[in-house]
């Protein structure tokens, strides 16, 4: 079994890297950065059952024919080690020493923020009797999708926590509170956002800064921008990034 083992060592140590950097985000309250709170359970139940098929697989396959390996020269062989090495060190740092990290406002920027109608749709809020302080940022951004409910909120105060993105039509004068929706996992995300009208921002706020805000709906003032109503800030802070980056 050792000997089988070790001749695939290269296949077995990269899907035991994958299992553990799974178990080890899950293990930390991390995996929250990649998937749906949903999934949790159970990928980290599917990583540990992988892992033992893993090893279980690598362990009971057929040894490589010996004679194929000698075919090969020596010179051969020794590249193909080093280059197992480089894949398994390379593989071993960016699922293991390099931090996790969360979607940037360049993603938000390819992805263009609030252009998934299916995404604002999905559990958006009615306003009569609802609680608008317990709006997130996609509720806000559902109901400025809506004309109907847009012009009913005009002069309602909002606190929307987020990162700056810029709005592409008028970057100097208004930029959006982003929060990446996620369905299913981080590959599927979409940014949404709730447009701020505060002139000359990039100043004290620049591109990815997380900041609290805190204002009322107002027709937007800038002349040049897409967005017909934004939030004109009483109050606009810089925050920590929280634990729980995403809205679902």
């Amino acid at each position: 079994m050792a000997s089988r083992l070790l001749a695939r060592w290269r296949g077995l140590v990269l899907a035991l890297l994958g299992i553990v950097s799974t178990v080890w985000l899950g293990a930390t309250g991390q995996l929250g950065l990649y998937i749906h709170p949903r999934y949790y359970v159970f990928t980290v139940v599917m990583a540990v059952i992988g892992g033992v098929l893993a090893v279980a697989t690598f362990a009971l396959a057929p040894a490589p024919d010996e004679h194929d390996e000698e075919e090969l020269p020596a010179r051969g062989r020794g590249w193909w080690t080093l280059g197992g090495l480089l894949l398994v060190a390379a593989s071993a740092v960016a699922l293991l020493a390099l931090p996790p990290s969360t979607l940037s406002a360049a993603s938000a920027a390819d992805r263009d923020v609030n252009s998934s109608d299916a995404v604002l749709a999905v559990d958006a809020p009615t306003l009569s009797g609802a609680d608008y302080g317990a709006f997130t940022v996609k509720d806000w951004a559902a109901v400025l999708r809506s004309p109907a409910s847009a012009g009913s909120i005009e002069g309602q105060r909002a606190t929307v926590k987020g990162f700056v993105t810029p709005d592409e039509t008028d970057p100097d004068n208004v930029f959006y509170v982003t929060r990446f929706v996620v369905t299913c996992c981080a590959v599927d995300a979409q940014p949404v956002g709730v447009p701020v009208y505060l002139p000359g921002w990039r100043e004290d706020f620049p591109v990815e800064t997380w900041v609290d805000v805190e204002g009322a709906f107002a027709t937007n003032p800038s002349v040049v921008s897409s967005e017909a109503l934004v939030i004109v800030p009483s109050t606009t802070e810089t925050t920590e990034q929280p634990a729980e980056p995403y809205v679902f």
